[in-house]
């Protein structure tokens, strides 16, 4: 058996998540196989991944994770709250900034107003996206702020890096208000604003409890990175296909269906791609993101995505369809959805952060289980 493919006692401890002595008790009920190499036992990889997966047992990982306490988004039932509220009730009654605001301090507030937001001049190829003007945009205002590394301020600063990023993308009219919604429509369509459906949006996007994103941003704010290098971290991993992107993909298949649904579905199904759009990790039967979202936009015209919905009855639509919907209906660009969701979430990442700020540093290093050649 190659020395690779073992495991020390002690790896194998942490990967059941179990006390070195439990190992030894599977050994003795014949659960797993020890062997004596250089006078240490050792154990099979496959066989601890094995016994791992029958036990349901999570691991070292699971174990770091495990610490992150939150006050700011609850997941249960199919169902999302900020701090105890319901987000769809807070989509239908409040501003972004209102709710931004409340989900950093816990104050709530009525009319509170973003900063007007500086233009970050940026020299970017014609293929750059909105979501690449987004994270240099976040790149360039930290270079410019020599203040921060004062972690108290995080708040002023995610204010003021939420107007910069917005009034650095590529405007297509004049803003008709002040709100960051009049102002992020003037850059995402070129039709008559509508400003409450894209508010809607951000406030439901702001944050979904432990998302890859998120955890990429805790970790970063657990090393005490400053507000922009956490929100980077979150963009960096908000880039990965699995996540950020899924919009993207979705917006391109609804533009394909919008002459003709089923044979797009057709098509997909023929090539064995899943529809784009559709079911959830987290959520069983629903996501009341994509509920509330396209109930608004159903009073905007008919849906390419309810024909879409109807093909599928064994699932349900997410909110990446739901933003697809909304960029074809209002005529954004394909990434639009992509760039709405990065710019709403570094309200969470930023309440993640100041969470994080609280607790012990580096309290997420972990060990390895090293499968390599041993000295």
């Amino acid at each position: 058996m190659l020395m690779e493919s073992m495991l020390t006692t002690n790896q194998a401890a942490r990967r059941l998540g179990v006390k070195p002595a439990t190992v030894y008790a599977y050994v003795s009920r014949g659960l797993l196989t020890s062997k004596k190499v250089n006078r240490q036992s050792m154990f099979d990889v496959a066989e601890v991944e094995a016994l791992a997966q029958r036990t349901g047992a999570r691991g070292a990982v699971a174990a770091v994770t495990d610490r992150i306490r939150t006050r700011i988004s609850l997941l249960e039932g199919d169902r999302l709250y900020y701090r105890g509220r319901s987000v769809p009730q807070l989509a239908s009654t409040r501003r972004f900034e209102d709710v931004a605001h409340w989900l950093w301090t816990e104050i709530d507030t009525v009319g509170l107003q973003f900063p007007e937001g500086q233009e970050i001049w940026m020299a970017l190829p014609e293929s750059a996206t909105l979501t690449d003007r987004v994270r240099v945009a976040v790149a360039l205002a930290s270079a410019g702020d020599p203040l921060r590394f004062d972690l108290d301020r995080a708040v002023s600063t995610a204010k003021s890096l939420i107007a910069d990023v917005v009034e650095s993308l590529p405007l297509l009219g004049k803003p008709e208000g002040t709100d960051i919604a009049d102002r992020l429509w003037a850059r995402l369509s070129p039709l008559p604003p509508v400003p409450e459906v894209l508010n809607a949006a951000l406030i439901l996007l702001a944050d979904h409890d432990m998302a890859i994103s998120t955890m990429a941003a805790r970790v970063a704010a657990s090393a005490r990175a400053h507000p922009y290098a956490v929100v980077s971290a979150g963009l960096g991993a908000m880039e990965g296909q699995k996540h950020g992107t899924a919009t993207t993909l979705a917006h391109r298949f609804l533009a394909q269906a919008e002459s003709d649904p089923m044979g797009a579905v057709a098509e997909h199904l023929r090539s064995g791609q899943p529809i784009p759009g559709f079911g959830h990790r987290v959520y069983s039967s629903r996501d009341p993101r994509a509920d509330h979202l396209l109930a608004l936009l159903r009073g905007h015209g008919d849906l390419v995505a309810d024909k879409i919905i109807a093909t599928q009855p064994q699932t349900f639509p997410n909110v990446d369809l739901a933003l697809a919907q909304l960029g074809l209906t209002f005529k954004m660009p394909p990434d639009a959805g992509e760039a709405i969701f990065a710019i709403a979430r570094i309200v969470g990442w930023v309440a993640h952060a100041m969470e994080e700020y609280q607790e012990p540093g580096l309290r997420f290093r972990t060990l390895g289980v090293y499968t390599g050649d041993r000295p």
